[in-house]
């Protein structure tokens, strides 16, 4: 295994991490950023988070600059994006940060084109991750980012910014999604047992 897919894998067992801190209440106590209050813990996942969302950008350049891409990365590494997205959406609904309604079109949205991937994958094709899909994935982790904040530090000058980044991940998460279906139909409606 190439050093690009273990900087993925590293991605995928750092999910939990940013699930435990989030969810159990440590008595590590609290700050308070303005006229916000975030518990240690909270911050703590956020930096776990923000290490783990640089490593997206860093196992790719990893992989172009050795030429070390293979099919493994190119399916490890969006799935890898997936489980952190979807980890801190599932949280975020639990602390009451974020509608569940928004989870639930953006999970949808991520399985709907995982499974466009296996059918892609059984027919012998690999489908990598389209610059749409990139810029989604960006706008997504800003926006987890400002909601784990709680919209810290755009709260101090009353700037919904938390708001904006989720609506336009929202927007993004869809758009990339057609997009995904639009490029390669061909490859769903040419399966053998379709």
């Amino acid at each position: 295994m190439n050093l690009a897919n273990k900087i993925t894998l590293v991605r995928i067992f750092l999910v939990p991490v940013v699930m435990i801190f989030l969810l159990i209440r440590f008595d590590f106590g609290i700050v308070r950023l303005g006229v916000v209050s975030l518990r240690v813990s909270e911050l703590i996942a956020t930096f776990v988070f923000v290490i783990a969302a640089v490593t997206d950008g860093l196992d790719g350049y990893i992989a172009r600059k050795s030429k070390t891409i293979t099919n493994l990365g190119k399916f490890l590494d969006p799935l890898a994006d997936k489980l952190l997205i979807t980890a801190a959406l599932i949280s975020l609904v639990d602390m009451q940060r974020l509608p569940a309604w928004i989870a639930i079109v953006i999970i949808s949205r991520e399985f709907a084109v995982t499974g466009l991937r296996l059918i892609a994958v059984a027919e012998g094709h690999v489908i990598a991750a389209s610059t749409l899909g990139k810029i989604k994935t960006i706008v997504q982790i800003v926006a987890i980012i400002s909601l784990m904040l709680n919209n810290f530090p755009f709260s101090t000058v009353s700037f919904p910014f938390s708001i904006i980044a989720t609506w336009l991940a929202v927007i993004i998460t869809i758009l990339s999604g057609f997009d995904y279906f639009y490029k390669n139909w061909k490859i769903v409606s040419l399966t053998k047992n379709g």
